[in-house]
């Protein structure tokens, strides 16, 4: 096997014409399919530990194969001991082979999976089994060793796309986005069909569409938009079944049983064309690079501002390199959609002390369809992101969790709390969910565990379970991460804070973000005129209303849609009153002095809360949001007058932008070159100066007529 895998590694590179790709930058063409994921997982030197006995055999493929030529006469084998054939039947589904065993496979023993090159794609092109682009056709095999018996779990639905909201249907959903679920396990793809993945409209029409699977996620695509302002119910059936062969629990609060997973959703009036971009590479990307001293156990992700297609992100669109005449690693790419995170993982470490080169490609695109803005200047076409990083001399060893909110044994803690852990490194996103992090009753260890979803922040290490129904008043639950791993695959190691930990409910409710309703989507919305200098880009949608009064763009770019005094600007102008009023009477917090600097206030971080001054505000230094470990930490800053920003404001432990709203009652000014993060809802009046960049919204115009004024700026309305 090893001999094996080290030919496939050391294959002939070979010549191939270049050709320009999307982005105009020159590319190898791969001519054959190269396989970008596989269960059970594929390891260097392996074999894989632990894999259940009545598991299934599958691998992916990064193009549509032709299922003629992946059959288990000899395309896909698995072997036993002595290389003995294990008798099963091949069958091919959302463009992955799948093999299934005609018996449970035997305990603790070693099995070897083969896709031989025989294997073509539906052109023809046979099989580039190394996973490099070769000119020649190979093998792909990987090994795996079972555990002592079956998988008996359920999975279970962790993350919906819309979301799924109690009592439901979700709001404001572009009608040209497609629909997702993702699941706690692997999943069989043969199982997830247009007949169990259904989507349908008023008087339970069907919408016509395709469904395909991979990295854990299930994606059904309409065959056309979707009509605007209208409710749709998704449904997944209980005939679905993870790799081994367990049927969905979809009612999440009856897990013995298998059952549907239904959840509905309402689209708005306009459809999405904003691009998904960058937002955070693991390792960091650093100008003008590369990124030093990056542990050689590492994985490589990239985190989108949007929910991604699963199906573009592959080894394919997914690249690691070296300079030659170095090999480039070897690896499996997979994509989180509870953190809208891509991973490429390698096969074995990364070589110490060398410089890499990550290239996510222009093709990778959103549920919607929008291909990738990677090159963050160019944001109107569509283009590839990439960065470089040099590892260093040594290994990151296991994450462990470093703080949770709540903490161990902490009282009177909202039953309208999400419950969160920080963990010491990056972690996989796909083995946090509902399976690995769970809530239950405390000295209930059997009973069945809180229903909710599982959300990961790769940028604050930060994994959220939160509940889809409130917890119960003045009780006492346990919170356990077990099974979860780090990037690299290392298994979770005790840490700063105790796992499992208890935490004990009080009565009130904790107050959550401000509803802005319509306004949500916005990136910038003014009641009276917008005016741009330079080039501006807007990473969302325009509202005018009343009046038409809007210059500067072009040459100013809004990846969005642009409402000027028509019927969806008039709702999100009503809303942003709603807002405005709801964020003013909260009742008042801490007290600002008229004219006091934050950041000079809270050298240390500004920990959540409300924030009062009768007169004005300002950052004249820089000010840190510091959440502490709590992903619904939320920060209300009611501003009697303005609110001037001359220094950067920044976000620590969990912070999001999402959840920090700027409520001056006249004009906010946001200064030269800063880094601006939160939701202004002004009065009157916003000017952002020359380079800011606003992660956030500008609504303006609340109470009176108000302006929102331009100089080169970028504005990021938060995903969530």
């Amino acid at each position: 096997m090893a001999l094996l895998l080290t030919a496939l590694a050391v294959g002939c590179q070979g010549n191939r014409a270049p050709v320009l790709g999307v982005d105009n930058t020159v590319v190898q063409v791969a001519q054959g399919p190269q396989v970008t994921l596989t269960v059970p997982a594929t390891a260097i030197p392996g074999p894989t530990l632990g894999v259940p006995t009545n598991t299934i055999v599958t691998a992916a493929f990064t193009q549509a194969m032709n299922p003629a030529t992946i059959t288990a006469a000899g395309t896909f084998t698995v072997t036993g001991p002595g290389r003995a054939s294990v008798a099963g039947a091949v069958t091919y589904a959302s463009g992955t082979a799948i093999f299934t065993p005609a018996a449970a496979l035997a305990a603790d023993t070693t099995y070897t999976a083969i896709i031989t090159d025989a294997a073509a794609n539906v052109a023809g092109a046979t099989l580039e089994g190394d996973q490099a682009p070769l000119p020649e056709s190979s093998d792909y095999a990987w090994s795996f060793t079972t555990g002592a018996g079956p998988d008996l779990t359920r999975p279970q639905v962790t993350l919906t796309v819309p979301a799924t909201t109690v009592p439901g249907p979700t709001t404001g959903v572009a009608v040209g986005a497609a629909v997702s679920a993702i699941f706690t396990e692997p999943m069989n793809p043969g199982t997830i069909t247009p007949a169990s993945f259904t989507l349908t409209g008023p008087g339970s029409v069907s919408v016509p569409g395709s469904v395909a699977y991979l990295s854990s996620t299930a994606t059904f695509t309409p065959a056309a938009a979707l009509a605007a302002g209208t409710t749709y119910i998704a449904t997944l059936a209980a005939v679905i079944t993870d790799v081994d062969g367990n049927a969905l629990a979809g009612n999440q609060g009856s897990l013995p049983a298998a059952s549907a997973y239904v959840w509905s959703f309402t689209t708005s009036l306009a459809s999405d064309s904003n691009r998904p971009q960058v937002a955070l590479t693991i390792p960091a990307t650093t100008l003008p690079g590369p990124t030093p001293g990056v542990a050689t156990d590492a994985a490589i992700a990239a985190v989108f501002t949007k929910a991604m297609n699963p199906g573009t992100i592959t080894v394919a669109s997914f690249t690691v390199t070296t300079p030659p005449p170095g090999l480039s690693p070897m690896g499996n790419v997979t994509y989180a959609g509870n953190s809208r995170t891509a991973v490429f993982t390698p096969l074995a470490e990364l070589a110490a002390d060398t410089t890499y080169t990550v290239k996510i490609a222009a093709t990778v695109t959103d549920l919607s369809g929008n291909q990738l803005a990677g090159n963050q200047a160019a944001l109107p076409a569509a283009s590839s992101y990439a960065w470089t990083f040099t590892t260093g001399s040594a290994a990151a060893g296991a994450p462990s969790i470093t703080l949770t909110a709540p903490a161990d044994l902490a009282v009177g803690v909202a039953p309208n709390a999400a419950v969160n852990a920080t963990f010491s490194a990056a972690m996989d996103p796909l083995t946090l969910s509902t399976a690995t992090f769970k809530v239950q009753a405390s000295g209930n260890p059997l009973g069945s565990p809180i229903s909710g979803t599982v959300t990961y922040d790769p940028a604050a290490g930060l994994a959220t379970f939160t509940p889809l129904a409130p917890f119960a008043a003045n009780t006492s639950y346990t919170a356990t991460v077990t099974g979860a791993t780090g990037l690299a695959g290392d298994a979770l190691a005790a840490g700063l804070a105790p796992n499992p930990w208890t935490f004990t409910t009080g009565a009130a409710l904790a107050p959550g973000a401000v509803n802005l309703g319509a306004a949500g989507p916005f990136g910038i919305m003014a009641t009276a005129a917008i005016t741009s200098t330079g080039l501006s880009v807007i990473n969302g949608n325009v509202a005018l209303a009343p009046g038409t009064s809007m210059t500067g763009f072009p040459p100013g770019v809004v990846n969005g849609t642009i409402d000027l005094n028509d019927s969806v600007a008039a709702k999100a102008q009503t809303d942003l009153l709603t807002a405005y009023d709801s964020a003013k009477t909260l009742p008042p917090g801490t007290t600002i002095a008229g004219g006091a600097d934050l950041g000079a206030m809270y050298p240390d971080g500004m920990p959540p809360g409300t924030y009062t001054s009768g007169s004005t505000m300002l950052v004249s230094t820089r000010l840190v949001l510091d959440a502490g470990g709590d992903a619904n930490a939320v920060w209300v800053f009611q501003i009697g007058s303005s609110l001037t920003t001359g220094a950067s404001i920044a976000l620590a432990n969990g912070a999001k932008s999402s959840n920090v709203f700027w409520v001056p009652t006249l004009d906010a000014t946001v200064g030269v070159g800063t880094t601006f993060y939160g939701t202004i809802i002004s009065g009157r009046n916003v000017t952002a100066v020359t380079g800011a960049i606003i992660y956030g919204r500008i609504l303006a115009g609340a109470t009176t007529g108000g302006t929102i004024a331009l100089q080169d700026n970028t504005v990021n309305v938060p995903a969530s």
